[in-house]
């Protein structure tokens, strides 16, 4: 996918335009025969269209014509705010898949989210800090985050949303929280590409705000393995210079194992939730709870237990020797009160 230098992505509307690339006389030729009009009126194949159905149509003729010649096009939904800017550019079916999941990225490009903050207590069950979780804006459209990350990620945006999240977490904690109490933020490591430029706004909007970086706990949340453990470890490391502490979510479930855990050597390490829902009656739970433990302990790390509900829980994790907690047992997540 290539990036215009703006990062600016197109409200999904009815009434528009769409470009492709590489333009040739073979494609608009094809393109005519399908009924489909070029606009004249400007330079390269583009096509307008008045209805979602006519957009539709042109997205199939191109998709038609790249399976016949296996000619590779790139597609730009062009909108009326975005007629004399340089388009963004996509694959056809990212292209597509932004139109039939338009509701969703106009969430994503309208910002229509705001961050709740859940506590996380110590063993004396003191709030030390919040993680904070991105949940759909008042009175704005309703979502599941996942389903918004999902559709990120499909349609080339996963970058945009994992950066407007952070930094509207990071503003958050600015409004409601003192200096002293951390603030757990999640990030998708495949969203940063070069970790000193992706991660320049994010350390620009902390100085503007008088936040101190030693408040941060960067949470590693990760929905495929990691296969890029050096690219991994050089995001930790620009962070950690600036003062910002990581954590491994999710550890002991899906795709965050003791080896990650190990090579990465996390400053947090957040127990999974589905290891500690239970665990006081499970032996299972017990002894993989105490691997991870006694692993992060080796290197320092400070052991999390999330989703915690259950008192009887709790206290497992504490005498195992889990030195953080969150979970409903303290708070659920919730809009921090103006």
């Amino acid at each position: 996918m290539l990036r215009s230098d703006h990062g600016i992505h197109a409200v999904l509307v009815d009434q528009g335009a769409i470009s492709f690339r590489p333009c040739s006389m073979p494609l608009m030729t094809f393109m005519e025969d399908q009924g489909c009009i070029r606009d004249s009126s400007v330079l390269g194949c583009q096509y307008n269209y008045l209805s979602w159905d006519e957009a539709f149509h042109l997205l199939g003729c191109a998709l038609d014509y790249s399976s016949l010649t296996g000619e590779i096009l790139m597609g730009s939904l062009i909108t009326g705010d975005q007629q004399n800017r340089s388009p963004l550019w996509f694959s056809l079916p990212q292209i597509e898949s932004r139109m039939k999941r338009r509701r969703i990225i106009n969430i994503i490009v309208n910002k229509c989210f705001e961050s709740h903050m859940q506590p996380i207590v110590n063993i004396l069950e003191e709030t030390i800090g919040y993680e904070f979780l991105l949940r759909p804006s008042l009175s704005k459209d309703h979502f599941r985050p996942s389903d918004l990350f999902d559709v990120a990620r499909e349609t080339g945006l996963q970058s945009q949303l994992d950066q407007a999240a952070r930094l509207t977490a990071i503003e958050t904690s600015a409004r409601h929280l003192p200096r002293g109490i951390k603030r757990f933020i999640n990030f998708l490591p495949s969203s940063i590409e070069n970790p000193n430029q992706c991660l320049n706004q994010t350390f620009a909007a902390m100085e503007k705000m008088s936040l101190d970086p030693r408040d941060f706990v960067f949470e590693v949340v990760e929905t495929e393995r990691i296969t890029h453990m050096s690219h991994l470890k050089s995001i930790f490391k620009v962070c950690r210079n600036m003062g910002i502490s990581m954590a491994l979510d999710d550890v002991g479930s899906g795709y965050s194992t003791l080896e990650e855990m190990n090579a990465l050597r996390p400053d947090y390490i957040k127990i999974d939730r589905s290891l500690v829902n239970g665990c006081s009656r499970n032996l299972f739970k017990q002894e993989q709870i105490k691997l991870i433990i006694q692993q992060a302990y080796a290197f320092g790390g400070k052991v999390l237990a999330e989703g915690v509900e259950q008192r009887e829980d709790f206290e497992f994790c504490l005498n195992s020797g889990v030195v953080l907690a969150q979970g409903y047992l303290f708070g659920r997540p919730c809009r921090p009160a103006e």
